[in-house]
């Protein structure tokens, strides 16, 4: 296969790859505090329907040491019938956006040397609160108040105390991710100089862990080298290496050392030498779901590791050569997931020219996977198998309960999200996967338990369930087998919204404005579930009001929190804190529910 078949396919496995759960849609961002045209929205989405009206907000962004405006802020709104946009402070740190809907918005700042913070964001990794918005109305002192960026800053060295060169280093911060406590990499991500410096800026204040990841070049090159008959000689692989090591100098982050920063603090000599490992080598062959060598695939080693959430990388990747064989060059002891994915398509032409035909925006073709465990030692490995299989096809219907069918529906998408995620990437596969003008969607490529979702939800209406065969599986999800067709699918949609609202105040009646409301089911075993629409944490708007919408019907909690960092309310620790100052209640379909809390 030609080496531009190879690369076409490279690139294919990144466009294929499912965005996070949760993820916000791509948008062209409008450079301008004034709507301006409608950006186009991601491939096959449909046609989106923004609005725009007569309210406005206007604030002013401050430094929080010296209260002096900050010029040339990028200032941010989103909403959900607004295109993102973006302002530019003026010299006195004011800004503003005009013709705005009635809604609910959200505004952050960010500037070089400065805590990048949401309007009512007044503590590290809190969220900040939305601004409720009428028609018409002037929100008029929308301030945000930023602090300055906290560094860590040290030297990178090797074990006979030389200075480590274009080592990548993280800061990473303990944090509740996706259901478990995971180290988070936070802030941008530095590179060591000639020196073996870094320097990681503009940090929350806060407890951090601080990563270092060498990338060998040369490796990669090496593992990406032409093979078969004709191709070049290549030297032998290096033996040793680094593994990935944290602050003190430590592979495990269990034992890695906690760094406390205050605001605007510089942690300067922050130092520690890599640890050095022997390297491995990794070889084997890649079969299709036919027994047939598979040439020019990409095989990733992933590293899989429970307590890191997008942390230091150290795989490895190569592509397959002729007869489906590949070596793996450079991979440190560790446990890993080898994984492949194939994509058959179509060539024509003199053979150079590869066909790819796109569908509501989707790259249309069959796919086969594989994914291999394999623990990584001091010998090499041989003759590894991955074997690369169909995944599961789901097709199914949107069904709308309680009312007519929205006219806007071709943004709709549905989505098979992994229930286990090993490491910071997620298997292939699940979607997004658009709908069709009758309601029906497919997704392919599926494999393993798969939470089923849709999104974004046409306005006024909620998840209700999901069901296979009148079976509810909305939060047990959906084990798909390769190969299998799984029929009968039904996303279930409904107008009867649920919503919590209400205001908080003390115990001598003082209205309160900064907390957070975290809502949760009264039963413990929905506190774990994955993908989880039965807790809920929100700020309070500039009046001081919550909301919580789109809850399924049940027995809950509801508790006020004067700070808890974003995701925290996921922890089922916190939550059975707040259960012994809770108010409990009962929602029910459609129901609006007013709660006037007290903090206690």
């Amino acid at each position: 296969m030609p080496a531009s078949h190879g690369a076409l396919i490279c690139v294919l496995s990144i466009l294929l790859a499912p965005p996070p759960a949760g993820a916000q849609e791509r948008q062209q961002i409008i450079i301008s505090g004034e709507p301006g045209d409608v950006p186009m929205p991601f491939p096959g989405m449909g046609p989106r329907q923004f609005k725009t009206g007569t309210a406005r907000i206007r604030g002013r962004v401050v430094a929080a040491d010296t209260g002096a405006g900050l010029r040339r802020v990028q200032v941010r709104i989103s909403g959900p019938d607004v295109p993102p946009r973006m302002a530019m402070t003026d010299p006195e740190g004011r800004f503003e956006f005009r013709d705005l809907p009635a809604g609910r918005f959200n505004i952050s700042s960010n500037k070089s040397g400065y805590v990048t913070v949401q309007y009512g964001q007044t503590r590290p990794f809190e969220s900040g609160k939305p601004i409720e918005l009428a028609d018409g109305q002037l929100v008029d002192k929308a301030d945000i108040a930023m602090p300055r960026g906290s560094v860590i800053s040290g030297r990178v060295l090797d074990e006979a105390g030389d200075p480590v060169t274009d080592a990548m280093v993280s800061a990473m911060r303990s944090a509740w991710v996706n259901g478990r406590r995971r180290l988070q990499q936070t802030g941008r991500m530095g590179t060591t100089n000639d020196l073996g410096q870094f320097r990681l800026y503009g940090l929350p204040p806060g407890d951090y862990f601080v990563s270092a990841t060498l990338r060998d070049m040369a490796m990669m090159e090496m593992n990406f080298a032409p093979m078969g008959p004709g191709a070049p000689p290549q030297g032998a692989p290096p033996s040793s290496g680094y593994a990935p090591t944290y602050f003190p100098g430590t592979a495990n982050g269990a034992e890695a050392q906690k760094i406390t920063i205050a605001s605007g603090q510089d942690a300067h000599n922050t130092d520690f030498a890599l640890l050095p490992v022997r390297l491995s080598k990794i070889s084997g062959i890649v079969l299709s779901s036919e027994g047939k060598p598979v040439e020019g695939t990409m095989i990733n080693a992933i590293p899989r590791s429970a307590d890191l959430a997008f942390g230091p990388m150290m795989g490895s990747s190569t592509r397959s050569g002729p007869n489906g064989s590949f070596t793996l060059n450079g991979v440190a002891p560790g446990d890993y997931t080898l994984q492949s994915r194939v994509m058959q398509m179509m060539t024509s032409g003199g053979g150079d020219v590869m066909t790819v035909e796109m569908r509501r925006g989707r790259i249309e073709g069959e796919s086969e996977t594989g994914m291999l465990p394999l623990t990584v030692g001091a010998e090499d490995i041989a003759n590894v198998v991955i074997m690369t299989s169909k995944g599961a096809t789901a097709t199914g219907q949107v069904t709308f309960d309680g009312g007519t069918k929205p006219a806007n529906t071709p943004t709709l998408r549905i989505s098979a999200a992994p229930v286990l995620m090993e490491g910071p990437m997620m298997g292939p596969g699940g979607g997004p996967s658009g709908v069709n003008a009758d309601g029906s969607f497919t997704l392919r490529g599926l494999s393993g338990l798969r939470i089923v979702r849709a999104a974004p939800l046409p306005p006024g209406w909620m998840l209700k369930e999901v069901r296979v065969n009148g079976a509810d599986v909305t939060d047990s999800g959906i084990d798909f087998k390769a190969g299998e067709t799984v029929a009968g699918l039904e996303v279930v949609l409904t107008s009867k919204v649920t919503q919590v609202t209400g205001a908080v105040r003390t115990p001598s009646g003082t209205e309160v404005k900064d907390y957070t409301m975290v809502v949760f089911s009264d039963d413990p075993q929905r506190w774990t579930l994955p993908i989880n629409r039965h807790v809920a944490g929100v700020r309070p708007d500039q009046d001081g009001r919550f909301q919580v919408r789109n809850l399924p019907p049940g027995r809950y909690y509801a508790a006020a929190a004067e700070y808890l960092a974003q995701g925290e309310w996921g922890d089922p620790e916190v939550l059975d804190r707040l259960k012994a100052r809770a108010t409990s209640f009962t929602l029910k379909d459609g129901e609006t529910k007013t709660l006037d809390l007290t903090m206690r």
